[in-house]
């Protein structure tokens, strides 16, 4: 498929598709349509990568790290043993994101609870709210 089919598959703007390509992090093959600018064919593996990226983007990876984990993929060097490392660092990752949010939504609704009951005593603070 093309960058506009793929970008509207994969749900990104087109730009971001660009910028991931220019950034190494994205591959698609060349074909010689298009003239001295052949067009960008995008395959069904090129959708999960854009969507790892993206996941890793939310998980708080960098470029960098990101490119570096499509690198060793490409290379062959995904054995089951790496790919569970990798895994279990994104599901580390996510589990400190949900306990910073289960933080700050239980602070929130403990501010918004005492709001409603006339703010009696000391305002909620976030610290005791922390684990």
């Amino acid at each position: 498929m093309l960058i506009s089919e793929f970008a509207k598959a994969v749900e990104l703007p087109v730009d971001t598709i660009r910028f991931y390509i220019a950034k190494g992090l994205l591959k698609p093959e060349r074909s010689v349509k298009g003239g001295s600018n052949p067009y960008q064919q995008f395959s069904a593996e090129d959708m999960t990568t854009a969507r790892m990226i993206r996941l890793q983007q939310t998980l708080g990876y960098s470029l960098g790290e990101i490119r570096a984990l499509n690198d060793e993929y490409r290379a062959g060097k995904h054995s089951s043993e790496r790919t569970i490392e990798v895994l279990q660092s994104q599901i580390e990752r996510l589990q400190q994101r949900k306990a910073a949010l289960d933080t700050a939504l239980s602070f929130l609704v403990g501010k918004v609870e005492w709001i409603k009951s006339g703010k009696p005593g000391a305002s909620p603070r976030l610290e005791d709210y922390e684990a």
